[in-house]
């Protein structure tokens, strides 16, 4: 191993800060774009047409950059360091590489040509509208490649992030922001079609996303040269875990992919008004759910590899409760200012104020289950870490077929008796995820791998008692929305600066006051 690969690895609190850090640059570089979206194509058919061609392979994309294939390789990857071997480690990146790029090569050139196909699976309410239609199936033809750039992506990603090396993964996505900011705003009126420099975005972030792993690959020696050899023991060993990882760490992407689906029968701009109000919701999800998940998967797969198992539990009961101290006031929060927040983004161009009132319907129905989002993304890999993926997948199929049923029992009401369906297929995700993240917690439990430290009792009174205090600062600020409306973007932007900062100081200064330090909040040490 190169000297750089030996280096300490920084702490796990370190780790998850700087990983935020760049995930929160990502993720506002990614509301300017949606901002920028929402003033270009508002919630029309156009825009129904492109996230749904965006969609695909990004939904695609989360389960093997951020999920089923990180949970099983990074496992692997750890018992490959452990034996302490650098010709085989890599070796089996060589051969995952080439077994992972192959697959996915043949499934892109098989969406590319069947589009149609591809279309009238995911969106088959749009068959009826031939316009639509045929705009969906000609863009996932320019988007779908995007899969296989951005999975390679991925998997560079899981080698650094197993090595320490957080910072570029992290800062990764910021490109895609870039590129479709740029083709909203400059390349746009290059095209007959003006939503088409959208699609074409998406293709070319995906190339310069994979580029810019390369270099930090190259300073660890590790660069992926493919080999197709499935008989490896190493990539069959993640072939045999990334299988039934598909299905039972994605079932809430899986949930909001069917929302898709049935939204595509609803109203036009169901699809647009869902897109807008999980953006939002994705925020705390993505900056510190994700970031923190995934800094302890490989310190959970290295404890697991290495039989510490008291550091194990210890790291997953740190991790949930960073997830709570973070995940309930931004629910509650997002809950109080769906409205506000979605006016000062959202409300300009082609986005109606009918659009906002039904996209915050949606956003309020997302916020119930956000905690629950965050909760899988750091239980899950509790099993994965341990190589048992037999329990998530029982656990994402109950989840799985609640959420249709709940779609269902949901959906329909709302749409008879208020117009207003979309709402009801967020609120079946977000009952699902509870249902999902309260199995994953009795399931780590039950194995006695998930042990509540000592502690839990002082830290629930403070976090509830300073939520409340957060909640009743935003209330009391916040104002009615008709007033947000009548102001432009700079009263907008300064008064929700102000309700913000105001939650936020009434929250931590509540927590000071009830005794919260920093050293409650202090990571295990990283390996």
């Amino acid at each position: 191993m190169t000297d750089k690969s030996e280096q300490k690895r920084p702490g796990l609190l370190r780790s998850s800060a700087l990983v935020g850090a760049m995930t929160m640059l990502s993720r506002i570089l990614g509301l300017v774009r949606d901002v920028v979206i929402a003033a270009f194509v508002g919630a029309s058919a156009n825009a129904d047409a492109f996230f749904v061609a965006f969609k695909i392979p990004n939904f695609l994309r989360r389960l093997f950059a951020e999920g089923a294939f990180s949970q099983a390789f990074v496992p692997v990857l750890a018992d490959y360091k452990e034996q302490g071997a650098q010709r085989a480690v890599q070796d089996l990146i060589n051969r995952v590489a080439g077994a992972l790029g192959g697959a996915l090569l043949l499934v892109t050139a098989i969406a590319v040509l069947a589009a149609p196909v591809v279309a009238a699976l995911f969106a088959p309410g749009f068959v009826s509208q031939p316009y639509k239609y045929q705009l969906t199936s000609d863009m996932i033809r320019i988007t779908f490649p995007y899969l296989l750039l951005i999975s390679m992506t991925g998997f560079c990603g899981a080698i650094l992030n197993s090595y320490g090396r957080f910072a570029v993964p992290a800062f990764t996505p910021v490109f895609l922001n870039l590129s479709l900011i740029f083709a909203a705003t400059v390349a746009s009126p290059w095209f007959a079609e003006p939503v088409f420099a959208l699609a074409w975005a998406v293709f070319f972030a995906g190339i310069i996303q994979l580029l810019f792993q390369l270099p930090s690959l190259y300073r660890l020696d590790l660069v992926p040269r493919p080999v197709f050899d499935l008989k490896h023991e190493g990539v069959r060993r993640i072939m045999k875990l990334m299988v039934p990882a598909l299905f039972g760490v994605s079932v809430s992407q899986i949930n909001l992919l069917l929302d898709t689906v049935l939204a595509s029968f609803l109203p036009t701009g169901s699809v647009s008004w869902l897109y807008y109000s999980d953006r939002l919701a994705e925020l705390p999800l993505g900056v510190f759910g994700i970031a923190i998940a995934t800094v302890i998967l490989p310190n959970l797969s290295a404890h697991r590899a290495a039989d510490r198992e008291q550091e194990f539990a210890t790291t997953l009961d740190w991790a949930t409760r960073w997830i709570l101290l973070i995940g309930v006031p931004a629910a509650i929060a997002l809950i109080l200012l769906a409205k506000p927040i979605l006016i000062t983004l959202f409300q300009y161009g082609e986005l109606t104020p009918s659009d906002i009132d039904m996209a915050s319907l949606s956003l309020r129905a997302y916020s119930l289950g956000l905690v629950a989002f965050m909760l899988i993304k750091v239980l899950a890999p509790g099993f994965y870490a341990r190589k048992d993926t037999a329990t998530p997948v029982k656990i994402g199929i109950i989840a799985m077929a609640a959420n249709m049923v709940l779609n269902l029992a949901f959906v329909l009401p709302l749409l008879w008796y208020f117009n207003v369906g979309h709402v009801g297929l967020a609120l079946a995700t977000s009952a699902s995820a509870w249902l999902n993240a309260g199995l994953l917690l009795r399931g780590l439990r039950r194995d006695g791998v998930f042990v509540f430290q000592p502690g839990w009792a002082a830290y629930s009174r403070r976090l509830v008692v300073a939520t409340l205090a957060m909640a009743v600062a935003v209330s009391w600020l916040v104002g009615p929305a008709e007033q947000w409306l009548a102001w432009g973007w700079q009263a907008r932007s300064l008064q929700i600066a102000i309700v913000c900062g105001a939650g936020i100081a009434a929250y931590i200064a509540t927590h000071l006051l009830l005794g919260t330090r920093l050293r409650h909040l202090r990571a295990p040490g990283a390996v």
